[in-house]
C-alpha cells in the first residue's frame, strides 16, 4: 500500500497538478490539506475518474482536508468532536481533521494550526489544538490498557512543525520562530509519545531533505525549506515500512503549491 499526504494550498488552483501526479504516481490513498473548498464544490469527478472516492471536510476559502482512496475506506470521521465529544466542537470549526479506516489501518489526515507569530492568540490555538490531538489519538488508538488498539495508526499531513534542527534550512534562532518552538516541539513530542515513529527518518537520516519552501527569496531554488509535513506510523506499521519519500517535482512546476508529497510505502 502507498499512501501520500500533500498540503495542495487550494485544490482548485493545483487540480490540474493534482490529477498529472496522480496518473504519474497512481497511490492507493492520498491525504489532502488546504484544499479551501466547501464540500458541495469539490471537483469529485476530476478523481472518481482516475478511481478514487473522495471524502471531504472543506470550508470556503481557508483549511480544509480530504482523503483520496482507492481502497474501501469505512468508518469515516471529520473531526475532534465525534470522537471526545461536544466540548472540542469549537475547534472543528475549522476544518483540519479526517480520518478512515483502509484494510484494516486507521489513516489520519491532519492539517495543523499554523501558529501566526509567538505568543498570539492563534499560537495558543494551535498548542490547544496539540493537546486536542494528543486525546483524539488516544482515543482512536485505544492505547490505554486494557484496551486493545482496534486499528493500527498512520497520521499524515501538514503539522506546521519542524521537530528537529535538520528539519531547518537554517535553525539559526529557530526558538522564537513559529513551527520551531520549544513549546510546538514539545506538544507534538507528547503527542508521538502514544507510540507514534516518523516514517520518513527511518529512511533517511541527513539533513537537506524538505517539505515546504516559502514563496519568497527563491526559497525553493535556494532549497531553504523546512520538513514540517509527516507520516507517523505505529510500531507494527512502522516495521512494515519500506520507502518513504519527498517528492519535490511538483514545486518546479507553474503556480505550484508552496508543500510537496510526502510518499509512504508498506
Amino acid at each position: 500500500m502507498k499512501v501520500a499526504t500533500w498540503n495542495v494550498n487550494s485544490i482548485r488552483t493545483r487540480l490540474n497538478h493534482l490529477v498529472n501526479w496522480l496518473q504519474e504516481n497512481p497511490v492507493d490513498v492520498l491525504c489532502l490539506q488546504e484544499t479551501k473548498v466547501i464540500d458541495d464544490s469539490f471537483p469529485r469527478e476530476s478523481f472518481t475518474s482516475l478511481g478514487y472516492d473522495a471524502h471531504i471536510s472543506g470550508q470556503k476559502s481557508y483549511n480544509g482536508v480530504a482523503i483520496l482512496s482507492r481502497i474501501p475506506l469505512s468508518s469515516v470521521s471529520a473531526g475532534f468532536a465525534p470522537i471526545l465529544g461536544e466540548a472540542y466542537a469549537d475547534l472543528d470549526e475549522q476544518k483540519r481533521v479526517i480520518s478512515g479506516v483502509a484494510d484494516g489501518i486507521r489513516i489520519v489526515n491532519l492539517y495543523v494550526p499554523n501558529g501566526s507569530s509567538v505568543g498570539s492568540e492563534k499560537y495558543l490555538y494551535k498548542l490547544r489544538w496539540l493537546e486536542a490531538l494528543r486525546e483524539y489519538l488516544r482515543e482512536l488508538g485505544g492505547n490505554q490498557e486494557p484496551h486493545p488498539r482496534p486499528h493500527s495508526l498512520l497520521v499524515c499531513g501538514d503539522f506546521n512543525i519542524a521537530l528537529e534542527d535538520i528539519d531547518i534550512h537554517d535553525p539559526t534562532g529557530r526558538e522564537k520562530m513559529v513551527m520551531a518552538t520549544d513549546l510546538e516541539r514539545q506538544a507534538l513530542r507528547s503527542v508521538l509519545e502514544l507510540g507514534l515513529s516518523d516514517g520518513f527518518r527511518k529512511f533517511t537520516a541527513e539533513g537537506g531533505q524538505f517539505s515546504w519552501w516559502d514563496y519568497r527569496q527563491a526559497a525553493f531554488r535556494r532549497n531553504l525549506g523546512w520538513r514540517i509535513d509527516h507520516i507517523y506510523l505505529t510500531p507494527d506499521l512502522y516495521e512494515r515500512a519500506i520507502a518513504c519519500t519527498i517528492d519535490v517535482a511538483p514545486r518546479k512546476l507553474e503556480q505550484p503549491s508552496d508543500h510537496v508529497p510526502v510518499i509512504l510505502e508498506l
